[in-house]
């Protein structure tokens, strides 16, 4: 009997999709002075005068002219005239000053001043987190002409918010979410501080779990309030130092094209920065798709140096990231290396912002802030997009006020060239119990640099990547991660004590407190319960709380509707994540990836069948 396998069905991911500009490279810096380096629009007054001196408004003009591609039902009622039935039509692209609706032909009722109410609702995923709310506004048109638009003709209404929206949301719910999650989280700090007076109570009953469970506690407490404090290098215009961007590429046809633009792209003087694509020997179209990106940015923006700026090398043989990483290092030319993955974007201002701590000297290495692309395709991607933003807003920046940041993560981090290349070596080679170290990379360089150097966080250098989307990935992704950081903090642990005193003692409970979870999650949830018949209510409580300040942390900054999955992780993880640190504690010396065909897991995969095979042959069973 044969069972027919059933193919998985392919998850198309969601992504905020911004509208294309015409120029190529609209971030960097023109140094022929043809256009200026940022998008005017929206600037009023004496400011639109002196945009170049305010670099804090450039950016945040930018921001406000941001298009987005959009598909959405709105409704257009002139001024005046609330009883006649709105017109219909369909958003074309939004940004927070404007709209561009397409209505039918023939309605031509509208001119160039009219002011008009609009209504529409903006799904979750068309422009950033915290947006996804209905609008009832206020518009001025500004604009009508007609063009194709779906294989029809449309004629197209732009119209220029009374107010933008981010102070239309200011006003109608943000303003709300930051007062109700401040509340809360005070309420919920509180709550948590008197469940552990009644934990120094019942101390004497059982040492090891109340310790256990006050220690826990501080150790949280402690992340948040650390977190709040924090503020990040601001930036010294005065300050560019050199800067080469290193990409390794393995495999990644799908979003390579999107990661070398979002980093040549940068606002960032032209002779200070570099971009290099290092392919790991991709079996995929990634090579070629690269060289489609270089020829068009070289051919469309050729004035902006591009050909001494962006290169690319292929990997004789494949080696690995850690190799792809060292030849690049190898072939900058600047002092400073920035690391890429080649499914991140960075922000157009991401680099000037990231390179700001290496004002100090004893600076060795700066993590920037990566959020979720993806955020709205699956829950799955939901739940990763609040633990995201907790792990960088709250835990890398209170690692970060004592100058510790003991993991600066792949997706976005910047190093001195000459301790990535003091260290190249022992990198390369790294090995523990026998096996080599071919994942955590990012963990494993970081204890390197944290040996002699500070490390730091700067929140404003942001990058989004993809996450993944299916479940089996994604545990096969938390379980790559457990490895390595149940490796690395081992290795960090030998020499964190010649650290900052506080920042020593809480990295060791960050130690302690996740390795011993399991064991106290099952005698209070499984133990308790059957052998002295308690109902663990107290426990569940605490947990709940934990998760509170984990989703009203990112209700506060975010101010989006995604803070309920802080909830669904919390839960997510005791039921399944939590059990796979036991597993990681016997098998973190494993070197496979488990998501991507590295020579490890192909040799990996070749054993497991030989075992299969041979266990056939010895059953005698048909193959």
């Amino acid at each position: 009997m044969f069972k027919l396998k059933r193919k998985k069905k392919k998850i198309v991911e969601v992504l905020t999709v911004p509208r294309e500009d015409r120029r190529t490279l609209s971030n960097v810096p023109d140094p022929e002075n043809i256009r200026s380096a940022a998008d005017r629009r929206g600037a009023k007054g004496d400011k639109a005068d002196n945009l170049d001196e305010d670099a804090d408004y450039l950016n945040r003009l930018r921001l406000l002219s941001l298009r987005y591609v959009a598909d959405f039902d709105v409704s257009v009622v002139e001024e005046g005239k609330k009883h006649r039935k709105g017109i219909k039509g369909s958003a074309v692209d939004i940004s927070s000053t404007g709209l561009l609706v397409g209505i039918e032909p023939g309605i031509d009722r509208f001119e160039v001043g009219d002011r008009v109410s609009v209504r529409f609702n903006i799904p979750p995923g068309t422009m950033p987190e915290g947006f996804e709310l209905a609008v009832n506004t206020y518009a001025t048109v500004v604009r009508t002409f007609s063009r194709e638009h779906d294989g029809q003709e449309k004629l197209m209404l732009a119209v220029e918010f009374i107010k933008p929206l981010t102070e239309y949301f200011q006003r109608k719910r943000w303003g709300y979410s930051v007062y109700t999650a401040s509340g809360l989280l005070f309420v919920a700090v509180i709550f948590i501080m008197l469940m552990r007076v009644e934990s120094v109570i019942y101390f004497k009953y059982n040492f090891l779990l109340y310790l256990y469970s006050m220690t826990a506690a501080a150790f949280l407490l402690s992340r948040y309030l650390f977190g709040a404090l924090y503020r990040e290098v601001p930036v010294n215009p005065e300050y560019t130092p050199g800067v080469s961007i290193i990409i390794p590429c393995f495999n990644e046809e799908e979003w390579i094209h999107r990661t070398i633009l979002s980093c040549v792209n940068q606002d960032y003087p032209l002779d200070k920065l570099e971009v290099i694509v290092v392919d790991d020997r991709s079996t995929d179209k990634s090579v070629e798709r690269i060289q489609e990106v270089l020829d068009m940015v070289h051919r469309e923006a050729e004035r902006f140096e591009t050909k001494q700026r962006l290169k690319m090398h292929v990997l004789e043989v494949n080696g690995g990231k850690r190799v792809a990483l060292v030849k690049g290092v190898e072939m900058a030319k600047h002092d400073l290396v920035v690391f890429v993955d080649s499914d991140s974007f960075l922000e157009p201002t991401a680099i000037k912002h990231l390179v700001q701590p290496f004002q100090d000297p004893r600076m060795g290495g700066v993590a920037g802030r990566t959020d979720v692309e993806n955020k709205y395709t699956n829950s799955i991607t939901k739940l990763q997009t609040v633990r995201y933003y907790i792990a960088f807003r709250i835990m890398k920046a209170a690692e970060s006020w004592f100058d510790c940041v003991t993991c600066l993560s792949g997706p976005l981090s910047c190093y001195r060239k000459d301790l990535i290349l003091k260290h190249s070596e022992a990198w390369l080679n790294q090995k523990f119990l026998g096996q080599p170290a071919t994942f955590g990379d990012d963990r494993s360089m970081t204890n390197f640099i944290l040996k002699t150097h500070r490390t730091a966080y700067q929140d404003s250098a942001i990058c989004s990547t993809i996450v993944p989307s299916d479940t089996g990935v994604f545990l096969k992704q938390q379980m790559r991660w457990k490895r390595s950081w149940l490796r690395e903090s081992l290795r960090a642990g030998t020499f964190i004590w010649l650290k900052e005193p506080f920042m020593a003692l809480f990295f060791y409970i960050g130690l302690v407190v996740p390795i011993a979870a399991p064991v106290i999650v099952l005698y209070n949830l499984v133990y308790v319960p059957i052998f002295h018949h308690v109902f663990p209510g107290t426990f569940l409580m605490g947990l709940l709380m934990m998760a509170m300040l984990m989703s009203l942390a990112h209700l506060l900054f975010r101010k989006s509707k995604l803070w309920i999955f802080g909830l669904v992780f919390c839960v997510f993880y005791e039921l399944v994540l939590l059990w796979q640190m036991p597993v990681a504690w016997v098998t973190f010396w494993k070197s496979t990836w488990g998501t991507r065909d590295t020579p490890q897991d192909i040799e990996a995969r070749n054993k497991k069948e030989a075992r299969k095979q041979k266990n056939k042959d010895r059953i005698g069973l048909p193959l």
